[in-house]
This record gives structure tokens, C-alpha cells and sequence, in this order.
């Protein structure tokens, strides 16, 4: 980590020097010199950072050293952020400090500035020399890392007797291996994946010594390749394996041919253990050579990161998981409990197998602690062992950190930050990526990464850091398949408490009474979680924490001592950057927030009685982040909102209080996500924010609901937006209010607000305007969209002609009150009168040809669904040519609907069907029962009705 953040000062203090700012702002002589000697200074430092950091595991002196270097860099970017604040206030409009006529006093504040800057940076450079003269103490190597945990060297040779578990997987490895195609194209690569010490090595030996799998391959070979990956080595291993013989050639290009001529025509199993390259060029050559051999052949790899299977080609993948309980247990137990007498083992197994809890399934854990238990006798010392933090015991960090150390220390610097503030979340707590990734920003670990966006480069850190296997249990969303949230692994989690026990703590509430843990971390604590019960009162001494750079407050059950400690605790943490008070019961936001200068996260979430926020948190002029969801009572946004030039997620989800927004809200240019607006009419447009002002919010992305267009004024705001210009927005909601005041206005407006093509959700709601359908609903402007919502479009006596839309999987329809009837029209086939949309010139012969899930609920008029038939298109009919892919269809509250189409009845694909509160539709499927009944789930009024019922 220390490596990451003097890079990180080092790209700061660059700026610094060299930002050519306005002359007001530039800096004097004397700081500039300063801060080219620190430069300097830094960049020595840097030089040997990498063999210090790989050192400090086993050398205490060297950690210290690294702990006062951290320290001291925390403080030199504290600085500079103070001093780009300073400049930053001078480009906002409007700002009170920026004149184009500057006042003597003005001057005189300036110069102040610039002194207080030089003082505090020489003396930080003093500082920094210190340290720089200690390192010679230590005779660091430059940039190399000869401290690096040692990495293990493999063999094939295994007792299967010690092994527990891991029979499904071993089997199914083996019917893989075993698997023969003789029509296979290509040498199948099968890869074995998962974290370290999770056991990809010896599942890898039970396989390769299974007795089938012997008498399959002629040749059986086992090379443990490592990091650097090197050819030669390797191919020498596979040649002296096939020869019985060491090579004498030291050509690569001499010993793949030897290697190719030893097993043309043989059945071979290649196993590579340990691979850790993701340069593709270190495999190919020796892949090319290995492409004579007969089919049956095989490759079979473990390494810890996905992407190397994927670099390999890989044509089948085994993530590895953890153990179960009982085979972890009785792994920890063969080893912690061996040679114990009866008597003993029966009076440790409660505790131990406690212990082996704390294991989660990893064999190495179990293995490392029972080694560690082995030889304490008394139930004392295992019930210490059992109370204490994995990360605390010194028997851990020397047996079962090493080889997580070295998946650490394989990650590029701003990874290796990335990873080490995970330790910031409550182990076993699910953590959000989009918040991970806001945080990270925040900390300013993607500072000087110019080339991409911020939130794209933490979408890459997050997946490389998943690919590695940092990560598991992902939930995806169901939409687009992408990761939302993850947790860790118990252990990784300890591991990054001990690669961050001097900077990361998290109070639980039954300590938040103990200062004592606080005191213990001298002044170098960086990052707090605190966990608040109801009547658990704030503690004071995290006042006193002044170099706190992340609060985040857990509180449950309304803990009212948050929103009391919130003054002087704005007063106090003045270099926080990121700070959660989500479910504090905060009533008022404190104007003393002003003081967070350096704040770029804050997260206010449901706290449900918040009313406005205070003028000042526009004086925050490095936030990029404000979460507002659920604060449902929030009646405004403070009007100087235009203020945060440097505003990228306003997260405002459930605000129902808000009627209207600030006009300032159009000079947020940086902003890439905003939940909910609510527009204004153009009567008070130059106070409030109106739909045409969305057009300055360019660069918006993900998922925006438009609230109240019933007040957007005229046709020329909904223009002036130009929505379909914002290529990243993949989810719209359009919603109407209930008003008729300009009903008549509503169909041009809606026609104005073309989406952008490659939109994937959309939600028309509350449209008041007549039956005149947009003419941008249609397959060709809507290409991609996946997901339709239609609700309370009053005045729609037809349906739109939805059916031409190809890529559409699910259709909601709600409270349509003027439809009577669902015909052809819907299927967009032909032309009916009203409508004034014709389906495109190239209809699809498929009506709805992806829907997979069709909703109507709350039609009250609704009586036919009219049978349709395809019109004829000289080509050969086909069969299911209405929605063949439809899986579930759900009718709720649509009281007069008679019967289904039989198109519907007919389709094999439909598995579900509901039928709630529709009595006229649910006698007709007691009539039709015998053509109803072959749908796998039906069920009428919220019963599951089972085939063999009639």
C-alpha cells in the first residue's frame, strides 16, 4: 500500500508544480522549490518501496518504517488536497473569493495561503528526508522484491489418506479427464480455479493419480510452473517427464521439437500447476507444439486467476468452492487432535470445532490453525485461540498469509489500495459494487488515470480484483447479467485486516464504549466503521481521531446520539473523505459541514425525516458523491446545488418530497448518475430546473425516472432535452402526472422524448394525452429495449403495436382504463383507426418474438383478447408464430376479460400462468381446463392448482 500512495502524492505534487493556473493562484518561488526537493525526495523513496513492503512480513523494523512513511504521505496529500481546494473554489461561478478586480485584502489572504503552504511543505519534506536517510538502515534493493514470500514448489505425490472431501469435484475432473471425442478439435484445457490455499493443488494430484486416469494416457506429466513463467524451464521439465532423460539443448525452439517428436501419436495428460502469467505469448509456443498428439489428450491447469484461463484458452473452467463444515472439521481435527488420548480429544472437539468455523471451508486455514492447536494441551489455550482475530495470531500470519501475500503482491499498486480498504466492510456483510467503487474513488485512487473515466477504471479494478478470486458469492442482476454485489471470504477478509491493522478499525457496538483500541493505533488510524445500537451513546474519543479519512456509522434503531455529535464531529474530522450517516434519524444537517472541505462521499440515505439540507454542503466542492435514497421527506435541494462542479452521482431514489429542483442543477455537467428529476414549468424556469435542462447533463448513464412532465411547460422543453443523445442511458421512466391541465399538450411532449436507441427498460406511467402513440415506438428506434412498462395511460382506448419490437423479454401493462379490447393492433400487424403509427415496412412474420414474461393488471374495462392469425407471407407458415418464447403470463384485477386467444393456449413454451381476481377468466379456465391443464404452474386466486385436480 505505501508504494500506492507515494505514487499517488507524487502524481499530486506534480500537478502542483506544474498545473499552469490563473495568476492569482500560481505559485510563489520559494513553494515551488519546496516541492521539486520533495519530489525528489519522493522518488527515492519510491525506488526501493517494492522490496520494503515484501520485507515488512518478517522484519518488524522494516514495518514501523513503512508505517511512519505512510503516515507521513497521508499528511502530504491532506496538504495538497487542501491546496486544490483552494484552487477549485476559484473556478465556480459566482464564488465570493473569485473577482476579476481582486480587493487589497484578497491579496493579502493569498499570500497567507502561500505561506502556510511553503512552511507546512518543507516541513513535510524535513520529514520525509528523515525517512529517507533511515532506509539506509535496512540496505533496500531497488525496485526488486527479495522479501517475497517464498512460493511453493509442487509435485504430483499425495497420501489420498489425509484428504477430506472434495469427492463430487475430484469425480467430476476425472470423468472430464477420462472423456474421449474422437472427432475433437484442438487440445482440451481444463482449468482449475479458485483462491489460494482453497486446495486447487491437490485436487489436482488426486485426479492426476487416480488409477483410471493412470491406465488412460501413455504419459503423465506434472510441472509446477510459478511466477515469472519461463519457457525454457518449462519445456526442459516436459522433455526430462517424456525422456526420463535432462535435456542437454537450452533452445527453446530445439526442446519443443524434441517435445513434439517424444509425443506424436501418444495419449498425453499435461498438468501445470501454479500458473500465474497473463501474457498469452508465454503459451503459445509451447500449445503449437503440443497439437500432434492423439485424441484423449489432455492439459490440465490450476492457477488463481480467471483471466489466466481464459489467456489459456481454457475450454472447460472448475471454480473451487470451500469445504463443507464436517469435511473442514475433520480435516482441523486429523491434525490439531492427533496422538491425543480419548479423554482429551472429547473435552477440545467443542471448541475446536468453534475454531474450525472460523476456518470457512478454506483446507489450508484448517490445516495452519490445527498445526498451530497441536501442541496446546489445555482448553484455555484453545479457548484463546478461538476468542482472538485470525489476523492477530502470529502463527497465522506466518503460515496462512504467505500464500495470500503472494496474490497481493501480484497486483499492480492502485489494486493492491483497492483491496485493502475491502478490510473497511463488516466481515461477512454483502458489499455493493457501485458503493465499493464510489468509495474507492473517493479515497483518490484513481488519481492521474486520465485516459478513462473514474468509474469505468473502478468497473476494471473490481472485476480483476473478482477474476483473482478477492471476491465471491456473486448476485448478478437479472437484467443484464453484471455483478451488483459480492462478499469476501472470512479469510481473505482477515488478511486484509492485517495488511491494514494500523489504518482500519470496526468498533462493534459492545466496544464503542473502550477508547483503548482507539489510543492503540498512535495516530495512524485512517479508517473507522462504527457499529451504533439504539441506546449505544456516540463515543467522544472519535473526536479526538482528527486524521480520519472514512467514517462510515452503522446505526440501527433510530440511534439519536448521531445527529447530537454531528457539529462537533464536522468541527473535529476535517480530512474525512468519505463519510456514511445512512439511518442516523438526522432531522437537520448541521451547517458546520462546510468544515469537510476534502469530503467527496456522503451518504445520507433514509433518514426518513430529513427535510432540506443546509446551504453550506455546496461550499463541498470535492464531493462526488451524495446519496440521498429514501430520505422521504426531503422537501428541497439547497439552491447554490451548482456549486458542486465536481458532482458525478446525486443518488436520490424515494425522495417523494421533492416538488421541484434547483436551477443550478444544469450546471452539474460531471454528473453520470441522477435517480429521480422532477421538472418545472418555464413560468419559474430561471429559479427551477425544467425539462430542457437536461440537455447540460450530457454525460448521465444507467437508469433515469423524469418526474411530473404534466408541468414541462411546452413541446420546446421536451426538444431542448434531447434525450435520445445520451448514449448511456439504458433505463427511462417518462412519468405523467394526474393533472388535465395540459392533456393536450402531453402527446407532443411525449413525442419529443425520443429515448436514446440503445435504451433497455422503459416506463410510460400517468399519460394523459390522447390515443396518438409516439412514432418512435417501434422496432426500429426501440431496437434493444428488453423491458416495457405501460401504466395508467387513461385515454388509450387501443394498445400500441408492441409486437414488432424484437428484442422485448417482458411487457407490463396496468390500469389502461379506456381498453376494452387486445387485438391485432397489439401484435402490430396492421393499421387501426386512431392510430396513427403503421407498423415498419419490414414487419417481422413473429409477433413478439423474445417476450418471455407478459403482465395486464388492473384493466377494469377490458372484456376481448382477440384471436389473430399471421397474414400470409408466401413463405411456409410456421408454427408459434405469435410470442413462441413466452414463459409466464400473469392477468391480475381485469374483472370483464372473457377467455384467451388460443394462440396463447397452443404456445409449448408457456410454463406459468396466474389468474388473480378475474372471476369471468377464471370460469373459462374451468371450462377450458382440459386445453389449460398441460401448463406446468397454474394458479387461480393465489392457488397452485395441480393438473390431476379435474
Amino acid at each position: 500500500m505505501a508504494d500506492a500512495l507515494v505514487s499517488a502524492v507524487l502524481q499530486q505534487l506534480t500537478a502542483v508544480v506544474y498545473r499552469d493556473i490563473e495568476k492569482e493562484v500560481t505559485l510563489v518561488v520559494d513553494v515551488r522549490k519546496e516541492a521539486q526537493k520533495l519530489k525528489t525526495t519522493l522518488q527515492t523513496l519510491q525506488a526501493v518501496l517494492m522490496d520494503a513492503e515484501k520485507r515488512q512480513v518478517k522484519e518488524a523494523a522494516v514495518k514501523l518504517w513503512l508505517e511512519k512513511l505512510k503516515a507521513t504521505s497521508y499528511d502530504m496529500d491532506d496538504l495538497i488536497d487542501d491546496w486544490n481546494t483552494f484552487v477549485l473554489k476559484f473556478q465556480v461561478p459566482n464564488n465570493k473569493v473569485c473577482f476579476c478586480m481582486p480587493s487589497p485584502c484578497f491579496f493579502f489572504r493569498k499570500i497567507v495561503l502561500h505561506h502556510d503552504f511553503a512552511v507546512n511543505i518543507r516541513d513535510l519534506n524535513k520529514r520525509f528526508q528523515a525517512i529517507a536517510i533511515e532506509k539506509d538502515m535496512f540496505s533496500f534493493e531497488l525496485n526488486r522484491g527479495s522479501g517475497e514470500p517464498e512460493r511453493p514448489v509442487t509435485t504430483s505425490f499425495i497420501d489420498v489418506s489425509e484428504i477430506y472431501g472434495r469427492d463430487q469435484e475430484k469425480n467430476a475432473i476425472i470423468r472430464t479427464l477420462l472423456f474421449e471425442n474422437s472427432q475433437q478439435q484442438g487440445l482440451p484445457i481444463i482449468s482449475v480455479v479458485g483462491m489460494g490455499g482453497i486446495g486447487k493443488t491437490t485436487l489436482a494430484q488426486l485426479a492426476y493419480n487416480d488409477q483410471e486416469v493412470k491406465a488412460f494416457f501413455e504419459k503423465r506429466i506434472w510441472v509446477c510452473v510459478s511466477d515469472p513463467f519461463d519457457e525454457i524451464r518449462v519445456a526442459k521439465a516436459i522433455l526430462e517427464a517424456l525422456t526420463g532423460e535432462a535435456p542437454s539443448v537450452a533452445e527453446l525452439e530445439s526442446l519443443l521439437q524434441k517435445i513434439h517428436l517424444s509425443i506424436e501419436r501418444k495419449k498425453f495428460l499435461l498438468v501445470l500447476d501454479d500458473v500465474w502469467t497473463e501474457d498469452p505469448t508465454k503459451w503459445e509456443s509451447l500449445k503449437h507444439s503440443l497439437k500432434c498428439v492423439t485424441p484423449g489428450s489432455k492439459v490440465l491447469i490450476t492457477t488463481r486467476k480467471e483471466n489466466v484461463a481464459k489467456i489459456m484458452e481454457s475450454t472447460m473452467l472448475f471454480p473451487l468452492g470451500q469445504l463443507y463444515e464436517e469435511e473442514c472439521w475433520s480435516l482441523f481435527s486429523q491434525v490439531a487432535l492427533f496422538g491425543r488420548p480419548g479423554g482429551d480429544r472429547k473435552g477440545l472437539e467443542e471448541i475446536g470445532k468453534k475454531i474450525a468455523k472460523k476456518c470457512k471451508g478454506l483446507p489450508l486455514a484448517a490445516k495452519v490453525l490445527g498445526g498451530l492447536l497441536r501442541f496446546k494441551k489445555s482448553k484455555e489455550q484453545w479457548q484463546s485461540v478461538l476468542d482472538s482475530e485470525l489476523w492477530e495470531l502470529e502463527e497465522v500470519e506466518k503460515g496462512l498469509f504467505p500464500p495470500l501475500l503472494l496474490s497481493y503482491y501480484d497486483l499492480p499498486s492502485t489494486l493492491r489500495q483497492c483491496f485493502a480498504y475491502c478490510a473497511l466492510f463488516i466481515k461477512d456483510s454483502v458489499i455493493e459494487k457501485d458503493k465499493l467503487i464510489k468509495l474507492w474513488m473517493a479515497q483518490g485512487f484513481f488519481r492521474g488515470m486520465l485516459h478513462k473515466e473514474m468509474e469505468l477504471i473502478g468497473e476494471e479494478c473490481f472485476d480483476d480484483l473478482a477474476m483473482r478470486s478477492f471476491f465471491q458469492d456473486f448476485q448478478k442482476d437479472e437484467n443484464n447479467n453484471s455483478v451488483m454485489k459480492c462478499k469476501m471470504h472470512d479469510i481473505v477478509h482477515d488478511f486484509a485486516q492485517f495488511l491494514t491493522k494500523n489504518e482500519c478499525l470496526m468498533l462493534a457496538m459492545e466496544v464503542v464504549k473502550e477508547p483503548s483500541r482507539i489510543d492503540s493505533y498512535n495516530g495512524n488510524l485512517r479508517h473507522l466503521v462504527m457499529v451504533l445500537e439504539k441506546e449505544s451513546p456516540f463515543p467522544s474519543y472519535i473526536y479526538n481521531v482528527e486524521r480520519l479519512r472514512s467514517l462510515l456509522i452503522k446505526s440501527y434503531n433510530k440511534n439519536s446520539s448521531i445527529s447530537r455529535a454531528l457539529p462537533k464531529l464536522f468541527d473535529q474530522l476535517k480530512c474525512l473523505r468519505s463519510l456514511d450517516l445512512s439511518w442516523g434519524s438526522i432531522k437537520e444537517l448541521p451547517k458546520e459541514i462546510v468544515k469537510l472541505i476534502n469530503l467527496r462521499y456522503l451518504k445520507l440515505s433514509n433518514n426518513h425525516d430529513l427535510l432540506e439540507s443546509p446551504e453550506t454542503l455546496c461550499d463541498l466542492y470535492n464531493l462526488q458523491t451524495l446519496d440521498l435514497t429514501r430520505c422521504r421527506r426531503l422537501q428541497k435541494l439547497p439552491s447554490g446545488i451548482g456549486k458542486l462542479l465536481n458532482l458525478r452521482h446525486l443518488d436520490n431514489w424515494e425522495t417523494f418530497g421533492l416538488r421541484s429542483m434547483p436551477k443550478g442543477m444544469r450546471r452539474l455537467t460531471c454528473l453520470r448518475s441522477l435517480k429521480e428529476v422532477v421538472v418545472s414549468d418555464g413560468c419559474n424556469g430561471n429559479k427551477t430546473f425544467t425539462l430542457g435542462d437536461l440537455a447540460n447533463l450530457s454525460y448521465l448513464r444507467g437508469d433515469l425516472k423524469i418526474q411530473g412532465l404534466g408541468n414541462a411547460g411546452d413541446v420546446t422543453e421536451g426538444r431542448k432535452a434531447k434525450l435520445h443523445n445520451k448514449k448511456d442511458l439504458f433505463g427511462l421512466t417518462l412519468n405523467f402526472d394526474s393533472s388535465t391541465a395540459r392533456m393536450c399538450l402531453e402527446d407532443m411532449i411525449l413525442e419529443a422524448l425520443q429515448p436514446p436507441g440503445n435504451v433497455e427498460r422503459l416506463e410510460i406511467r400517468c399519460f394523459n394525452g390522447p390515443i396518438l402513440f409516439p412514432s418512435w415506438l417501434n422496432s426500429s428506434a426501440l431496437a434493444q429495449l428488453r423491458h416495457l412498462t405501460l401504466g395508467n395511460c387513461r385515454n388509450w382506448t387501443l394498445l400500441p403495436p408492441l409486437g414488432e419490437l424484437p428484442s422485448l423479454e417482458s411487457l407490463q401493462i396496468s390500469n389502461m382504463n379506456g381498453v376494452k379490447k387486445v387485438g391485432e393492433e397489439f401484435l402490430g400487424l396492421r393499421k387501426e383507426e386512431g392510430q396513427t403509427s403503421t407498423p415498419s415496412s419490414s414487419s417481422p412474420m413473429i409477433a413478439f418474438p423474445n417476450l418471455k414474461s407478459l403482465r395486464f393488471s388492473n384493466m377494469v374495462k377490458w372484456k376481448h383478447w382477440i384471436n389473430c392469425e399471421i397474414p400470409s407471407t408466401g413463405v411456409a407458415e410456421m408454427d408459434n408464430a405469435i410470442m413462441p418464447q413466452l414463459q409466464s403470463l400473469d392477468l391480475q384485477s381485469c374483472g370483464k376479460l372473457k377467455a384467451l386467444p388460443h394462440y396463447l393456449l397452443g404456445l409449448t413454451s408457456l410454463k406459468e400462468l396466474s389468474v388473480d381476481w378475474c372471476p369471468v377468466l377464471a370460469e373459462y379456465c374451468q371450462k377450458e381446463w382440459p386445453n389449460i391443464s398441460r401448463i406446468p404452474n397454474i394458479r387461480l386466486d393465489g392457488v397452485y392448482v395441480q393438473r390431476s385436480s379435474h
